[in-house]
């Protein structure tokens, strides 16, 4: 997983403007700008949820994404507020 963000990082820095789909949140975190689209899949999904950097998106409660990101910011910044770290997640 490292080499492929490191690559990823590696393009960027070349000048390169680089587009992930994506769903694995250790290469989620290290993304410059998210474009979170949802809230769901197939007729309930395609809809922008939140957009902004991965710490912006891990403060929008509206964010599936957003959710579990939190978790994960939390533990590499410190910053993250403790509102947003969710540990179980209920969707109607």
């Amino acid at each position: 997983m490292h080499n492929l963000i490191d690559v990823l990082h590696r393009l960027v820095e070349s000048g390169n403007t680089v587009l992930i789909i994506e769903h694995n949140l250790d290469i989620i975190k290290t993304a410059d700008y998210i474009i979170d689209l949802g809230p769901e899949g197939g007729e309930n999904g395609g809809f922008l949820v939140a957009a902004g950097t991965p710490e912006e998106i891990a403060e929008n409660n509206d964010s599936y994404t957003g959710l579990y990101l939190a978790q994960i910011l939390k533990r590499v910044y410190p910053t993250v507020s403790q509102e947003n770290i969710v540990t179980n997640v209920v969707r109607s």
